[in-house]
């Protein structure tokens, strides 16, 4: 069996996978346009953030297997897949500490402006007036939309913090210490600051519009470690602009497919607006529980051909 793993991947499980008496090409340079070809006689592909497009599954001669080295699946063509009967699965919940910790720090990162000060000392800038005006987040009130396995992360390092978790999802987890709104914009209009986790279909795209953001506090905090879809970047710049409001985003429109090289974005040189670079999922300890997740769906597949996690 041919296993095709197209982006970065720790060496010890490729070893696993070795040992299961795999052919394993590890190729993690692979683009989106690149997998058609390089893919055409695997059995399994293994992805992260590469593209699996039609022509990839169309190709896909041998193809048997698509895993999803993460959780959520939007960069595969589930529905190309589903048509060929091949399964896809994912890996839920291995990332989810990594992704709190990031959203977390981007909690504190807004309200200290602490990117905005390293920036200012390494210019030769002195303002600590300037800086010395943050609020702090202790009793503040933090509204999570979507809370699932990395919404729950969140809550319980925010109230370490000492702040309050409110929480919008259709299916509510109790004894987490959340108080559950049923209506979202109600969630919106009480937060001081609000993190997205919710995944990309139609029902989200673009829902954080002028309409939400209109709904928001005055200087009120926005993270988006989900995916770029949900906020209409138009909308977000308007409302930094107009109301203050302070965003950190992981994500966003046009993001480049490769590691490194260049990078532009309408978001880019506004004050108020922190980048980062698609990390949320990006810690050693995250990415050894998704590659140790994804053998065991290889090694399950190969021993049974049952799809563990399968989405599809």
């Amino acid at each position: 069996m041919k296993v095709l793993v197209a982006d970065k991947f720790p060496d010890i499980y490729i070893n696993n996978m070795n040992d299961l008496n795999l052919e394993v090409i590890n190729n993690p340079k692979l683009g989106e346009n690149d997998l058609p070809e390089a893919g055409k006689d695997a059995d399994i592909i293994v992805v992260r953030s590469t593209i699996v497009n039609e022509k990839t599954i169309t190709n896909g001669n041998n193809l048997k297997l698509i895993i999803r080295a993460g959780s959520g699946v939007n960069n595969i063509d589930v529905k190309a897949a589903s048509a060929k009967g091949i399964p896809v699965t994912n890996c839920p919940g291995k990332n989810s500490i990594a992704v709190a910790e990031l959203a977390m720090g981007m909690i504190i990162a807004l309200d200290r402006k602490i990117p905005d000060n390293v920036k200012d000392f390494n210019s030769g800038v002195w303002n600590k007036a300037k800086y010395s005006k943050a609020e702090g987040i202790y009793g503040k009130r933090l509204g999570i939309i979507g809370v699932g396995n990395i919404g729950k992360e969140i809550a319980k390092r925010a109230q370490a913090f000492g702040m309050k978790v409110i929480g919008y999802d259709i299916i509510k987890t109790e004894g987490i210490g959340i108080e559950y709104y049923d209506d979202v914009e109600k969630l919106i209009a009480n937060s001081d600051a609000i993190t997205l986790h919710v995944p990309a279909n139609p029902q989200t795209k673009g829902m954080f519009n002028d309409r939400l953001f209109g709904l928001m506090k005055k200087g009120a905090m926005l993270i988006n470690t989900s995916r770029a879809d949900v906020i209409d970047e138009d909308a977000l710049i308007k409302a930094v602009k107009e109301k203050g409001i302070v965003v950190g985003v992981d994500v966003f429109k046009r993001e480049p497919e490769g590691k490194d090289g260049a990078v532009t974005s309408k978001l880019q040189n506004i004050d108020g607006i922190y980048v980062t670079h698609h990390i949320g999922a990006s810690t050693e300890q995250a990415q050894n529980a998704v590659a140790e997740e994804t053998v065991r769906i290889i090694a399950e597949f190969q021993k049974t051909g049952q799809a563990i996690n399968r989405v599809n």
